[in-house]
């Protein structure tokens, strides 16, 4: 009930709340005009800033405890580095948590997103433990997810050896999402470039690089989704090259101090109180598989031990330029990671497996596939089905390209969210859970089964021309074959769906059809199968929008 005094003023409360909010929206507007620049040392009006010196990777790696037991075996393949994939999703994370655990000098990490859930706690509780132990611990972190989650990560930044800077930073560092959506209205052209590398690297050393990002969905936390993707340990000269694409990053102009950014002085009492949410959020955790003790049987203990030897080969270090935009745009020379699969694409003589969650070949990669088929090479992609996507936008780009795809002589493939057979006649398990509906995450190219790319980029528009990327491509037929019986699992049509060619519609255009296998029954569908109503019309409705160079 409102007091009678505020009716006295003759004017409704709800009048004087409109005003009220009308001028705060004035005032942000007119905050947000000022954010069109990248928040620095000049820009940012708060005083007082942390320096921002440049740092670079551990000089001798060989000193380490880690270098000790990797150097001999490096010395025995000259010219060569150590490789291992871990696909599996738990797996996964305790391969982290068991580098940490191993870092005596230094640790590197650079993701797209770390999340705030039960495994993205438990890998930043990780990292604090190793900066506790006296490692110098540097995290990279892309801005476009970290809505409202500077408040507790920003504490870190007063531990004595932990570093975190924000790449190409949003001015708005509060919860209120519709504030950081106006922003990037009003600076599209440099908010919509982002950083999409993945990178974990150890005393330089040992490092793990892939399409994961850090949280549930990615290592089979999760009850809504697990994300299919490809960890890849490293050991040898190739994480030197790794590190000096960090370290490219790292003393960009566009990554920022995150105390540069917060609108609170991280404190030791702010470190001490995340740390004791670190502990509670570990406690209620213990007893899990993703709290065991980093002990012998380890995924990384395997490797290190020889239980699961690594596979030696030549490769090649492949990351975009920091300022890849100005690269992309012709200011200043610098390198394109697309550029480089491209022509490994272009040399293939027999056949191109291609997996990629998202794809939107655009006109570039079409022209690319294409010419493969005109060439009688055999190419087979795999994506996600509009079932398993997390995506839908995304989707609506790719739906335009399959009719044209498969007319090429394109094989095509759509992951299920629920899998038939997820075991691979190698060995192991595409998934963990077998109620957790799966998608495809994987960003991976195999080249006439002798060449494998392996990293962050997706075979679409935005990873071509709007996100930085990193990965690998390595001469192993050994990991190819590995990777192509995992492609295969998938792609059968007890886990996927096989896309053909129907007869002509009523517009004289080809249609499509869905092979697939269900209950050991094989099954045509002859329309987006098994998808709701709603989220066809949704797909449908975002198809017509202008903004698949945006995807």
């Amino acid at each position: 009930m409102l007091k009678p005094s505020y009716r006295a003023r003759g004017r409704p409360a709800s009048d004087a709340v409109s005003r009220l909010c009308a001028y705060v929206y004035v005032v942000l507007a007119i905050a947000l005009a000022g954010c069109s620049v990248l928040p620095t040392d000049s820009t940012l009006p708060l005083g007082a800033y942390a320096p921002r010196p440049e740092s670079v990777t551990l000089a001798n790696p060989e000193q380490t405890k880690l270098g000790k037991r990797i150097e001999p075996r490096v010395r025995e393949h000259p010219g060569m580095s150590g490789f291992r994939l871990i696909p599996n999703g738990v797996a996964c994370f305790q391969a982290r948590m068991e580098m940490a655990a191993l870092a005596e000098k230094t640790l590197d990490v650079q993701y797209f997103a770390i999340q705030s859930d039960d495994t993205g706690r438990l890998f930043i509780e990780g990292l604090v433990d190793a900066a506790d132990r006296g490692v110098r611990v540097r995290i990279l972190l892309d801005d476009s997810n970290a809505v409202g989650r500077d408040a507790e990560i920003g504490a870190l930044t007063a531990h004595p050896n932990i570093e975190l800077r924000v790449f190409n930073p949003f001015s708005y560092r509060g919860p209120l999402e519709f504030m950081r959506a106006a922003e990037f209205v009003l600076n599209e052209r440099r908010l919509n470039y982002r950083m999409h590398n993945k990178l974990f690297v150890v005393d330089n050393e040992i490092a793990l690089i892939g399409g994961r990002n850090i949280g549930d969905a990615y290592f089979a936390a999760s009850q809504a989704m697990e994300f299919g993707d490809y960890d890849l340990l490293i050991a040898g000269t190739m994480v030197r090259r790794l590190s000096g694409s960090f370290d490219a990053f790292w003393n960009s102009p566009l990554a920022i101090p995150l105390q540069n950014l917060v609108v609170f002085k991280p404190t030791k009492e702010r470190l001490d109180a995340y740390r004791e949410s670190l502990r509670s959020h570990h406690a209620k955790m213990e007893g899990g598989v993703y709290t065991r003790p980093a002990r012998e049987g380890g995924p990384v203990a395997n490797i290190l031990s020889g239980k699961r030897p690594l596979i030696w080969a030549r490769a090649e270090a492949i990351y975009d330029s920091p300022e890849k935009a100005k690269v992309e745009s012709g200011e200043q020379a610098g390198k394109q990671l697309r550029e480089r699969v491209e022509r490994a694409a272009e040399a293939v003589r027999s056949e191109l497996l291609l997996a990629s969650p998202y794809l939107v070949p655009g006109d570039d990669g079409m022209k690319l596939l294409t010419g493969l088929r005109m060439r009688n090479v055999r190419v087979r992609i795999l994506t996600n089905s509009l079932q398993s996507t997390d995506a839908p936008i995304t989707f609506a780009a790719y739906g335009r390209y399959r009719v044209p795809l498969l007319e090429a002589g394109i094989e095509l493939y759509e992951v299920r969210p629920q899998l038939g057979a997820p075991n691979v006649p190698g060995g192991g398990s595409l998934k963990s859970s077998s109620s957790t509906p799966f998608a495809l995450h994987a960003k991976v190219f195999v080249f006439d089964r002798r060449q494998v790319f392996i990293g962050s980029m997706n075979f679409d528009e935005r990873s071509d021309k709007l996100n930085t990327e990193l990965g690998v491509l390595i001469d192993s037929p050994e990991l190819a074959r590995e990777i192509v019986e995992r492609f295969e699992a998938v792609a059968q049509p007890v886990n996927s769906y096989v896309l053909a060619l129907g007869p002509p519609g009523a517009t004289g255009k080809p249609t499509l059809r869905w092979r697939t296998e269900e209950n050991g029954t094989a099954i045509v569908y002859d329309k987006e199968p098994r998808v709701d109503l709603w989220r066809r019309f949704k797909v449908d409705a975002l198809s017509l929008l202008p903004i698949e160079s945006q995807l």
